[in-house]
């Protein structure tokens, strides 16, 4: 082994040796001063059993002499008493009171003292009626007890006043009794008044006993059957009495004694009654009965768990929050636990928090007990997932004070609303715009990264400036707006809620942005207060700006384009489509240039037909068109319609039918637009049909719209394609490029309808128009109102 570990192993027993007499030492000290302690208290009450046996002693008129062979005789009793008793019998003998009462005494009595010394033969004697010399042997010591004697209420002056057995003094038992403050009377065995002093005539409103014995006047009923009740089984009797006078209730404690006459007891001599006003104690007691009634209603309707252990560790109160809180039977909680019961109780049903060493922490719960201050706050996790805050203190009147608070509901939203915190943080740090919000008070209270970006400030920057004015200063510097800034602080100091409504604006900082700011109040008194860089956005507004007055300019130069190409167009194809007809009615003109001059003549009706579709959507997207709405019936428009196109589609080899019910309603719709939409959906039909197919026409109604559906049995459209169908000038595999359907679709948008299409390729397309029972007026020429 190194010398290293030589000297640590030396130093380590060398502390435990120190450490092992240091804890003997201070057990040997606590055992002796438990010793000590003890040896004190002892002592205490050794000294106080003596005096109050000393006191016992020289508590009443008695005189004791103790007579030990060989030792002088041993005199107890108070001084006047000693006196009143050497008087009495050893007036004129010399030497100590002890012995010479002795001397007397022996004298008087030599027979009964001698077999009391000798044998310890007990006797009793009577000096004539003042005196009554009684004697008994104890542990080797001869007692003689002189005691003057008891006489019966017809041998005393109870009346009081000097008299016979007033003695030297002259003050009787009576003017004693009499000067009492509580009521104090003596009754014969039949119930009658003997005697009563002025405290008990007072109560009873009269002036002499006399007088009350002629009213047979009473203190109260109960108290004369209980002196009654005391006269007949002679033992003494009490009661507690009520008794109401003088505007008042008066509580008294009812004390009834018997008198014996000439030391004999026994039933039916008379009683001395004493009453004691016990009104003020009983007012006391009822007062503190209804605060503790009181405190514990009161602790009943906490919604917290309270629990009052007694200094022996006992359950001395519990609230209805404490038993409803860990589940326990109130039949056992009445039963008055120890602590360590509920403890226990609260680990079976596994109410206390998991630990590893119950025993000490058990101990530990209890050692509360010895505490003088209240204890710091407490937390128990349950198993069952709730969280108790518990609070300790000492009990005024001893023990301890357990408080259980279920703050589980009180974590959750704390943890919910550190949660949502840090969600609202990381939010606005996520937002372009610098976001600031001041409190009340006008410090600030959060603001987000782009707030540092903006104004180009560090956080510490912001932390030590705090309040608004100190910010301002540093924000000035990239934004000197004086009003500005002065407008700010009005939003976020001044709590008039005129002055706290939402505002914005827009400034120009130093370096050439443009900064637009915002003021937002928050409902607990707080101000938000939002800067945004729009220097792109203003660019690009005026940007956009710029081409919208550019595209007006285009579509402007775009109609007066198309209005003189139309009628450049309209002019020669007029002349095209006249002489085409003129060679077709020529009858010398051969069959072959007929046909030629027939195609000449359609081809340039097409040409017409798109020019005007043309027209129409250019007139349409200027917002021009204006329909002239009149009553439409479908049933002749589909006629008109059929009547137009059954030669084209007959002649293909395909058939024509046209559907529409007799009670369908006539609709408010421009006729002519409503007829030109129906024409191209027919001469779309006819164009994808093919020899034996057929081309329906049909319409349906119901409360709110009509719909229209034109349906072909050709090659359908591909579904890739159905999406654009309605598009202008997109090449379609039926009809080619061009603006047909999509003028259909605008006319009946200008209705305030819809159009879609249902297509199965291989199977037929089917375009149905959604048009309303009355169009839209907003497109409409104004009407005259008749009526």
């Amino acid at each position: 082994m190194a010398e290293a570990d030589i000297a640590f192993a030396a130093a380590a027993g060398a502390a435990g040796l120190a450490l092992s007499i240091s804890v003997w030492a201070w057990r040997l000290r606590r055992a002796v001063a438990a010793r000590e302690s003890m040896i004190e208290r002892e002592r205490v009450a050794t000294a106080v059993s003596r005096a109050q046996h000393d006191g016992a002693l020289t508590a009443f008129d008695d005189v004791r002499i103790g007579l030990t062979p060989g030792e002088p005789p041993l005199l107890l009793g108070r001084d006047e008493s000693i006196e009143a008793v050497r008087l009495a019998f050893a007036k004129d003998v010399q030497g100590s009171p002890g012995a010479a009462l002795a001397e007397a005494l022996h004298a008087g009595l030599p027979e009964a003292i001698d077999a009391l010394l000798a044998d310890g033969t007990p006797f009793e004697a009577h000096d004539g009626d003042a005196w009554k010399i009684e004697g008994s042997a104890v542990n080797g010591t001869a007692w003689l007890r002189l005691s003057p004697v008891v006489r019966s209420v017809s041998q005393v002056d109870i009346q009081g006043g000097p008299g016979e057995g007033a003695g030297e003094h002259g003050f009787g038992a009576g003017l004693i009794a009499d000067a009492s403050p509580s009521p104090t009377w003596v009754v014969d065995h039949d119930g009658r008044l003997v005697w009563a002093n002025k405290a008990w005539l007072a109560e009873v409103k009269c002036g002499t006993v006399e007088a009350a014995r002629e009213a047979r006047a009473s203190f109260d009923r109960g108290a004369d059957q209980l002196a009654a009740e005391a006269a007949r089984v002679g033992t003494h009797q009490e009661g507690f009495r009520w008794t109401a006078g003088d505007g008042r209730r008066r509580a008294w404690k009812i004390l009834a004694e018997p008198l014996f006459s000439g030391g004999a007891a026994g039933p039916g001599g008379p009683v001395l009654v004493f009453a004691i006003d016990m009104t003020e104690a009983e007012e006391t007691r009822d007062t503190l009965r209804r605060h503790v009634t009181a405190h514990d209603e009161t602790l009943n309707h906490l919604a917290d768990a309270v629990a009052i252990f007694g200094p022996s560790k006992k359950l001395a109160f519990h609230n209805i929050a404490f038993q409803v809180l860990f589940n326990l039977d109130p039949a056992w909680l009445n039963e008055r636990p120890t602590h360590a019961e509920l403890l226990d109780r609260l680990r079976q049903r596994r109410m206390l928090p998991e630990v590893i060493d119950y025993a000490g922490w058990k101990a530990r719960e209890l050692e509360f007990y010895e505490a003088t201050e209240a204890a710091a706050d407490d937390s128990w996790s349950l198993p069952d997932g709730r969280t108790l805050r518990l609070v300790r203190q000492p009990h005024p009147l001893g023990g301890i004070l357990l408080l259980f608070s279920d703050i589980t509901g009180e974590l959750s939203l704390r943890s919910r609303f550190n949660a949502q915190l840090q969600v609202q943080t990381a939010t606005l740090d996520k937002l372009n715009d610098a976001v600031a919000v001041f409190g009340s008070d006008g410090r600030l209270r959060l603001h987000n990264e782009a707030f540092e970006t903006f104004w180009s400030l560090s956080a510490e920057q912001l932390e030590e400036a705090g309040e608004f004015d100190a910010i301002a200063e540093l924000c000035k510097t990239a934004l000197p707006d004086a009003a500005l800034w002065l407008g700010l602080k009005a939003r976020v100091a001044d709590p008039d809620p005129e002055s706290r409504i939402a505002v914005s604006g827009e400034g120009r900082t130093t370096d050439g942005r443009t900064a637009a700011w915002q003021t937002r109040p928050l409902p607990d008194g707080a101000t938000l207060v939002a800067f945004s860089d729009v220097t792109a956005r203003r660019e690009l507004e005026q940007a956009l700006a710029q081409r919208e007055a550019a595209l007006k300019e285009s579509q402007a130069l775009k109609r007066e384009f198309v209005g003189s190409v139309s009628y450049e167009l309209r002019t020669p194809l007029t002349t095209i489509v006249g002489y085409s007809e003129l060679l077709e009615t020529m009858g010398d003109l051969p069959d072959r240039s007929r046909q030629y001059a027939g195609a000449i003549r359609v081809a340039a009706g097409q040409l017409t037909h798109s020019i005007d579709d043309v027209l129409d959507m250019a007139q349409i997207d200027a917002g021009e068109m204006e329909l002239s709405l009149g009553d439409v019936r479908i049933r002749d428009l589909f006629a008109a319609a059929v009547e137009k196109h059954r030669p084209r589609i007959e002649g293909r080899g395909a058939t024509l039918k046209a559907v529409a019910a007799a009670n369908l309603p006539a609709i408010r719709a421009d006729a002519r637009r409503l007829a030109q939409a129906v024409d191209h959906l027919l001469d779309n039909a006819g164009r994808s049909v093919s020899e034996g197919g057929s081309v329906s026409l049909r319409a349906e109604a119901n409360s709110s719209e009509l719909r229209i559906r034109v349906e072909d049995t050709g090659r359908g459209i591909p579904y890739h394609l159905q999406a654009h169908v309605f598009d202008r000038f997109v090449k379609r595999e039926r009809g080619g490029p061009g603006v047909g359907l999509a003028l259909v679709k605008a006319l009946v948008e200008l209705h305030g309808g819809w159009a879609e299409v249902e297509s199965e390729p291989g199977k037929g397309a089917a375009f149905i128009l959604h048009l309303p029972l009355e169009a839209d007026s907003g497109a409409a020429a104004p009407e005259l109102a008749l009526g």
